[in-house]
């Protein structure tokens, strides 16, 4: 059986999603980046439930997705994935502070590194992680992504806080 795959527009581009044959989240490439996935068929509606959240997210009626996914990885890189998946909606941590949270106060380089390899950006949000400073450093999808990934957030929790009742807490 094969993987199947699907490309999403969305405000930051088109973004190439991959999912197994049971559904499983397994990647999402921003332009530029897509990966080659041999064996894969397109097919939209086997991605469905991906897009569907995705959308809901760009369009701010989602913060939290609902997926299974099919991480591999080595048992560091899942550890810094889990921290990300920790880190609230419209906030940030430093690499430092995810450093930390896994027990691992001393891997700051290797957090970043572990990062670079999400293979599940916006979902598992490394967006979110910051330089101890403040700044935005190291994203995939190249910094303005993340600036604007980090704003639409911001704004979402802005709107949500004049008018609670407009948007539910998926």
């Amino acid at each position: 059986m094969s993987d199947f795959t699907t490309t999403f527009v969305c405000p930051l581009g088109e973004l190439k999603i991959l999912v197994d044959t049971g559904g499983r989240l397994r990647r999402i490439d921003f332009p530029g980046h897509h990966e080659p996935s041999p064996g894969a068929r397109e097919q939209a509606s086997a991605c469905g439930h991906v897009t569907q959240q995705l959308a809901e997210y760009f369009a701010g009626e989602r913060m939290q997705f609902q997926l299974d996914l099919a991480l591999h990885g080595t048992p560091f890189q899942l550890a810094a994935w889990g921290a990300l998946q920790q880190i609230p909606f419209g906030t940030t941590a430093s690499y430092q502070q995810q450093a930390e949270r896994i027990g691992k106060p001393r891997a700051v380089r290797a957090i970043g590194a572990a990062n670079g390899r999400n293979p599940l950006p916006i979902v598992v949000p490394c967006h979110r992680v910051i330089g101890k400073d403040g700044t935005l450093v190291g994203f995939g999808g190249g910094l303005p992504k993340k600036q604007w990934l980090l704003q639409h957030e911001r704004t979402v929790l802005a709107r949500r806080a004049t008018n609670p009742h407009r948007l539910d807490s998926r």
